[in-house]
């Protein structure tokens, strides 16, 4: 039985925020650090030229010094207020009303709540108490595929079922003037807030990417990579940290994705916008070039590494230049500490 994926529907809040003005900060705060010229120049070179905060730079709970109770609570309220107008943009879209809705699967890993997102969704947009919820607390990055993994599953075991899928992340919640290594003044350029939703169904709900069975979905941990990319939290605030055997950790999994995806040829892909060199890298194993890589490419540049939501912005990106029908493509995203998800499908107009 195939899964429809509906166009998602993106949400950004209010406050965008240039490279230029980052860098800025990070002078500010930092002006006797060692390597400064050297942070500046890299930062330079991320791709990333804009991204969008749910606050501003000079907030408490972003370049301020807020700690983790002002931090936590910050984050989860404004993931909450994205995630819900996300979801009420994408239901509103394919005209499907809350409580046709059987199951929600939401990713989110900023911030600390408990109950978390899912069920504060069920109370906001009003959805029926015996919903299926599956929450994704501490996939970052992987969320997006990872929730839409989850989503193809359910609607396999459950024929007929709508399926609801949220992504909601608030990365400025990590931009910490504690941390002063190379890797938290990339960090500090790389990451923006947003909310993504989508809808996963067994009948089509508009142009999209099918899936045809569970089979065409893929899930790797690399062995022992549990520092690579890891978070940590402490009176201060949020902390995302890595080595610097993550630069190379996509290519590490490259080989056994290609595996898994055989010999066929995929003609696009919705590449998670960790960094220009994971598009690249990924893209390249691929057989894909610049052009069919854009959208990802356009990601990174104007809203920055979104998490979790990226895979879901980027597909939403697709359907403003679509693959003609019957294309076969690949959504790929990476994840801490060290995780692949992807998914399979084809195109229908």
């Amino acid at each position: 039985m195939p899964a429809y994926i509906a166009r998602p529907s993106t949400v950004f809040p209010a406050h965008k925020v240039t490279t230029a003005e980052i860098s800025d900060d990070i002078r500010t705060h930092h002006p006797d650090h060692q390597r400064l010229p050297a942070i500046l120049r890299i930062i330079g070179n991320t791709g990333v030229q804009t991204r969008y905060f749910t606050r501003p730079l000079t907030a408490p709970t972003v370049s301020g010094a807020a700690g983790i109770g002002e931090r936590a609570t910050a984050a989860f309220e404004d993931a909450l207020d994205l995630g819900e107008e996300a979801a009420r943009r994408t239901l509103t879209a394919r005209q499907v009303r809350p409580t046709d809705v059987d199951a929600i699967i939401t990713t989110h890993s900023t911030g600390w709540a408990v109950p978390n997102l899912d069920i504060h969704l069920v109370d906001r947009l009003g959805l029926r108490p015996d919903v299926r919820r599956i929450a994704l607390t501490t996939m970052a990055c992987a969320g997006g595929t990872q929730a839409l993994i989850r989503a193809i599953d359910m609607v396999t075991a459950r024929p007929g079922a709508t399926v609801l899928v949220v992504a909601a992340e608030v990365i400025s919640a990590v931009y910490n003037h504690a941390d002063d290594a190379v890797e938290h003044m990339i960090y500090k350029a790389l990451f923006g807030d947003s909310a993504a939703a989508t809808l996963v169904t067994d009948q089509p709900l508009g142009p999209g990417l099918v899936v045809d069975t569970p089979a065409d979905t893929y899930e790797h941990v690399l062995p022992d990579s549990l520092t690579r990319y890891h978070g940590r939290a402490d009176a201060a605030g949020f902390h995302f940290d890595s080595t610097k055997e993550a630069l190379s950790a996509a290519d590490d999994v490259l080989p056994d994705l290609l595996d898994w995806l055989g010999p066929n040829i995929v003609d696009f892909a919705v590449i998670h916008p960790g960094s220009q060199r994971i598009i690249t890298d990924t893209a390249t194993a691929l057989g894909l070039d610049t052009h069919d890589t854009r959208h990802s490419t356009d990601t990174l540049t104007d809203e920055g590494n979104l998490g979790g939501v990226s895979v879901l912005r980027i597909l939403e990106r697709t359907h403003t230049e679509p693959p003609p029908t019957g294309a076969t493509g690949v959504a790929v995203a990476y994840g801490p500490g060290f995780v692949t998800a992807a998914i399979r499908g084809t195109w229908q107009g």
